[in-house]
């Protein structure tokens, strides 16, 4: 295998998988699927943070652009506190999908070195589609590298997200200022 299509959530993330692919002599190419992104401003500043990062270390970047708030609510509006199971397979099958139509014998997540994220899902997922779409599914547990990765995205400049993707994640995020505002105001 000379190339993988390395599923890229954000430029962060691709600094914990680059470097060990290469240094096994397998290519990355680059490719940004993240319909779940929320909101709009989110999704550009991290896709243009990968595209702006990739040909600086001689990358190729696949673009699948599609801003999907609509169909991703839709898809979890009915269990928000399971959404990131919907979040994983969808990308994660679109990845497969890609890789299959475009001749990649595999492809892997950068969703792979998150500590953040479920990481045995994540790999079911994968493994379902890379057999559903006949590719290669390239597990690598990029984890040990994510704080180094990280440090390395700061040193770089890179645009630093503060939640995961989705607006329910954002909303998260702000969780215990949210609390605290609601007990502020409340009426006596």
């Amino acid at each position: 295998m000379d190339t993988v299509l390395l599923h890229c959530c954000c430029a962060p993330c691709s600094l914990s998988c680059i470097d060990p692919l290469r240094a096994e002599g397998i290519e990355p190419v680059a490719f940004w699927y993240n319909p779940n992104i929320h909101p709009w401003t989110e999704y550009q500043a991290r896709r243009d943070c990968l595209i702006d990062y990739a040909p600086t270390i001689g990358m190729e970047v696949r673009v699948r652009e599609e801003y999907g708030l609509r169909p991703f609510v839709e898809h979890v509006a009915e269990d928000i506190d399971h959404r990131c199971a919907y979040c994983y397979e969808h990308r994660i099958e679109g990845a497969a999908q890609y890789a299959a139509q475009h001749g990649f014998p595999a492809f892997t997540t950068t969703l792979l070195a998150s500590i953040y994220q479920d990481h045995e899902k994540i790999v079911a997922a994968a493994q379902r589609y890379a057999t559903q779409y006949g590719v290669e599914f390239l597990y690598r547990d990029f984890r040990p590298n994510f704080h180094t990765g990280n440090q390395r995205a700061r040193e770089e400049g890179f645009y630093m997200q503060k939640y995961c993707g989705c607006v329910f994640s954002e909303a998260d995020r702000y969780q215990k200022k949210i609390d605290r505002d609601k007990a502020r105001f409340a009426e006596p």
